[in-house]
């Protein structure tokens, strides 16, 4: 079994009600074994030689409300391979507890705050710190709890991070109907596999993510009718609108622009109905169907 050397963020927000993991490996697919997460239980993050069954216990210990540090106290003291283990813990109320085995590969530690914890292995010295004093500051600042844990990524990143370089990284933000639909909790769960800059390519993941699916600020939206001459030679662009520029946002330049908006994935942003649009979209459709 090969060590899953990394650094990760397990952390809460208890003004969203969010929990979160962020990972970053040289191991490819790292988000996949080290981040486990439940709006109203809590969060885990399992590495080292990594437990996968600490994920799934964990969360089951602390939804019945058992706090973090005797749910790291359980879970490692039932392992007979605890001495390689290491595990990060935030429970429902944000009680924040982590583990490092005296076997974990140097350097092996963590760092436990108020409302998260940061640990790693196989790590140029410092990493930890960074995380933890990026994360305390971002929080501060605007943003969410996403936002906090890729800054907190980054900064390990640049401070050394894992000794044997980059290949994975994943962001897991849950709360309770907030995925899509609203009818489970996994807010946000992005993943890079495999890149050469996997936190970079996490952070714009991050970012399309707010685009698609975050709400509208009401300082964005313009009226329809200011934008109705460029959408028009835009949609005729794209072939979904035939007829000429009028400046008028008519019905036959409805239909085409919601059945533009509706191909991009963008209907969580404007819902074909309503005199105004984001003029994001409008940004964003002039980028994607630019004229050669």
């Amino acid at each position: 079994m090969r060590p899953i050397a990394t650094f990760s963020i397990v952390a809460y927000d208890p003004h969203n009600q969010e929990w979160g993991v962020a990972v970053q490996s040289k191991f490819l697919a790292a988000a996949a074994v080290v981040s486990w997460a439940r709006a109203g239980a809590g969060a885990v993050a399992t590495q080292a030689y990594a437990n996968l069954t600490y994920g799934p216990r964990g969360l089951e210990m602390m939804e019945g409300g058992m706090p973090a540090q005797e749910v790291v106290e359980a879970l490692v003291g039932e392992d007979d391979e605890r001495a390689a283990r290491q595990v990060g813990v935030v429970d429902s109320v944000g009680r924040a507890a982590a583990y490092t085995g005296p076997e974990c590969i140097a350097w092996a530690g963590h760092v436990v705050g108020e409302g998260f914890t940061c640990q790693g292995n196989i790590l140029i010295p410092g990493t930890v710190e960074a995380m933890v004093r990026r994360f305390e500051q971002e929080r501060e600042e605007a943003g969410e709890l996403a936002d906090w844990l890729v800054e907190a990524l980054l900064a390990g990143q640049e401070a050394g991070g894992d000794k044997r370089g980059r290949q994975s990284a994943g962001v897991l933000v849950v709360r309770e109907s907030g995925g899509y639909g609203g009818n489970n909790d996994r807010y946000l769960d992005l993943r890079v596999d495999d890149d050469p800059a996997p936190i970079l390519k996490l952070k714009e993941l991050v970012g399309l993510h707010h685009f698609y699916f975050g709400e509208v600020d009401p300082d964005d939206l313009v009226p329809l009718e200011s934008v109705a001459s460029e959408l028009q030679d835009l949609l005729r662009r794209t072939g979904r609108y035939a007829g000429p520029t009028t400046g008028a946002f008519d019905a036959a330049t409805r239909r085409a622009l919601r059945e533009l908006v509706d191909t991009e994935n963008l209907e969580e942003r404007w819902d074909g109905t309503g005199d105004v649009i984001d003029r994001r979209i409008v940004e964003y459709l002039h980028t994607r169907f630019a004229q050669s």
